[in-house]
């Protein structure tokens, strides 16, 4: 049966581990607090509700289409295309295509940025390849201006962040809703690895602290990790309400 992704390809690797999807999970939840577009996400009321749940539904979903077959995947990004087509007529107004690349290209960039803080630098080639699998979902979504190749999303992608960024209400509330839903500690965690995982530009813009005290703890965590021995770890620092799911992402 013909897969989406390619069976042995570097993408289901990086996919495939509870821990590197939650490295994704941080970046994408500092980023997407301040992005242009972000007032789409409370239309619904659904992200100030549950802000986790939110983007884990947007996690949870990029997953399921890495490792379906390729006309189970087709039909879910149909069904995400369609999704967003619904908010569009509830809501009386179309939701820019530069929003959609957005969460393209941040699912592109914390994937690789997730999984060299994880385990080790990745070639051109692996990040090309990276690319060319979102890049595909985009294509099969009708975006129009997605880049032609990898260097090309390289370029873009610096433009997004100068362009598509801004620091408002929305930011300051989602953040005051991460801390209520994640607790303190768990909180102090999610900052720290944004500031890890995060381009220079998301941090400059975010509260978040300048200096990531946790970075030797990752190195440590990458010890146990080499030894599969991080488990225990990392489930004790989960939410109780999605350790159940969470713990399912490891493939």
């Amino acid at each position: 049966m013909e897969t989406f992704v390619n069976e042995h390809s570097i993408v289901r690797n990086i996919w495939g581990k509870a821990d590197t999807i939650l490295f994704i999970f941080a970046g994408s939840a500092a980023e997407f607090a301040l992005n242009k577009a972000v007032d789409w996400l409370y239309f619904t009321g659904h992200l100030p509700a549950d802000p986790l749940g939110r983007l884990f539904s947007t996690v949870a979903y990029a997953r399921q289409i890495i490792f379906a077959d390729n006309d189970s995947a087709l039909k879910a990004i149909d069904q995400i295309t369609a999704i967003h087509k619904g908010v569009e007529q509830s809501r009386g107004a179309q939701i820019p295509d530069w929003a959609y690349r957005d969460v393209l290209f941040m699912l592109i960039d914390y994937s690789i940025r997730s999984f060299e803080l994880l385990e080790r630098k990745m070639t051109l080639v692996e990040k090309a390849e990276v690319f060319e699998v979102f890049n595909k979902v985009g294509q099969r979504m009708r975006l129009k201006g997605l880049p032609g190749g990898y260097l090309e999303w390289e370029q873009m992608r610096a433009e997004h962040l100068q362009q598509d960024l801004i620091s408002s209400d929305f930011t300051i509330d989602l953040y005051k809703q991460y801390r209520k839903h994640l607790g303190p500690v768990r909180y102090l965690l999610l900052k720290q690895v944004q500031l890890m995982v995060t381009p220079a530009k998301v941090k400059q813009m975010l509260s978040i602290g300048r200096i990531a005290y946790f970075l030797p703890l990752l190195y440590g965590y990458r010890l146990i990790r080499s030894i599969k021995l991080e488990r225990p770890f990392r489930d004790a620092l989960l939410p109780e309400k999605y350790k159940a799911q969470i713990i399912a992402l490891d493939n």
